[in-house]
């Protein structure tokens, strides 16, 4: 039997890729986006997967790409926090007089 490639699969792993370099880089609310993309294909596609498993192959692209989109929300997650604690003890500073 002729196996397919799973239909989103590629799309999910191309996802998650991006959300990591994109937290990495500067992009975090981008980095969000792309990871939530991420893993609406990755759902779609272990769906499409769970129901004719046979007739697909690459469901392999489909748990790293998950896996990646979920690491990619957490590093700009992080980085979110991150940028919202440096500019808190900015202003700190600044509305207290002592800087």
């Amino acid at each position: 039997m002729n196996q397919q490639p799973l239909p989103g699969a590629s799309n999910a792993l191309t996802m998650g890729i991006i959300s990591i370099v994109g937290a990495i880089t500067c992009c975090g609310p981008f980095a969000i986006i792309f990871s939530i993309i991420g893993l609406s294909s990755a759902k779609k596609a272990e769906e499409l997967y769970q129901n004719n498993p046979e007739n697909y192959s690459g469901y392999e692209s489909v748990r790293t790409g998950r896996i990646l989109s979920y690491v990619g929300m957490a590093l700009a997650l992080i980085y979110l926090i991150f940028g919202i604690l440096y500019f808190g003890v900015i202003v700190a500073f600044i509305t207290s007089g002592n800087f």
